[in-house]
């Protein structure tokens, strides 16, 4: 009997994706292609693997049986296959996509990508905008390396911190609160602009000003921080924003830079990725290049407590 052992990796996709859709996108093929390789892993097994019910399909009992060996021996497969190769940066052909917040690749976006160019000129980058919804891109491997904010929660995802952001208040220059100290009762009185992906009102910051008995008015959310970032020199609308990934644009749009006159814990900064990299040398090394760069920007000096101009 002759075995095509691509079609373990195929199986693999199929029941952790329970869609020849879902399959199809992981391991970067056609869906008709999928669809012929899930035909043949019912022609090998026996088996139909997954039964369409409705608009979805289901595996069948035997799938479920062999899904964690098949996985085990995809997962042993490849460690076997890499652990024989060395990385060859100079010689590496590969795209990465990285999904990572908008402040974050305009500060050190340019020098990841000079960092990389100058050890592996072969690699490319796609650095998509991030999605407004919670979507599954890790796993599906559509995606390589996420920033985030938060923890994961799902097991087969790993991470890593990177660093501790501090919130601070930017306005235009000659704005109304640079004079004199910014005290809790005028921040709350001004009118605000918010980041938000999803177009809310409302963020932790309101939160916080709430348990205190404040309410601030916040007029406009924009989708992106260099969105906000642009309408704060021409308004006196006020911008709360992590401070070292926002200084670099805050420097170039002269916005003044003021203490925010309330206690926020520090943003933690996480880079994540698939367990699927996990043996993958080539992004592991993509990974250590993007922690150093993204470190380096946090080990610059912070702002003074001082109100400044930027």
């Amino acid at each position: 009997m002759q075995l095509d052992l691509n079609l373990l990796t195929a199986l693999d996709a199929l029941l952790e994706e329970g869609s020849v859709g879902g399959a199809a996108a992981r391991l970067h093929v056609t869906a008709p292609a999928m669809s012929r390789s899930l035909g043949r892993i019912r022609k090998a097994t026996g088996d139909q693997i997954l039964v369409r019910t409705g608009r979805s399909m289901v595996p069948t009992p035997r799938a479920l049986a062999i899904r964690a060996q098949v996985h085990a021996l995809v997962q042993q497969a490849q460690h076997l296959l890499s652990t024989q190769q060395e990385l060859d940066l100079a010689s590496l052909e590969r795209v990465f996509t990285l999904r990572w917040h908008d402040a974050l690749t305009a500060a050190c976006g340019a020098d990841l990508l000079a960092a990389i160019h100058r050890q592996a000129p072969g690699v490319r980058l796609r650095l998509p905008a991030e999605s407004g919804t919670d979507s599954p891109e890790l796993r599906r491997g559509e995606v390589d390396l996420e920033s985030s904010s938060s923890l994961p929660t799902l097991p087969d995802i790993r991470h890593r911190l990177v660093g501790r952001d501090q919130l601070v208040v930017a306005v235009r220059a000659g704005h109304a609160l640079t004079e004199g100290p910014l005290s809790l009762e005028r921040y709350a009185a001004a009118e605000h602009l918010t980041v938000s992906r999803r177009g809310r009102l409302r963020d932790p910051v309101d939160d916080a000003l709430t348990t205190g008995g404040y309410e601030r008015r916040v007029v406009v959310a924009g989708p992106t921080a260099a969105f906000a970032l642009q309408l704060a020199p021409d308004t006196d609308l006020v911008l709360t924003v992590p401070d070292a990934v926002t200084r670099a644009a805050r420097d170039q749009l002269g916005l003044v830079t003021l203490p925010l006159p309330l206690k926020m814990p520090a943003i933690p900064l996480y880079l994540v990725w698939h367990r699927r990299h996990d043996n993958d040398r080539a992004h592991a090394w993509l990974l250590d290049l993007a922690t150093d760069t993204v470190q380096a920007l946090f080990a610059r000096p912070v702002n003074s407590p001082l109100a400044r101009r930027d």
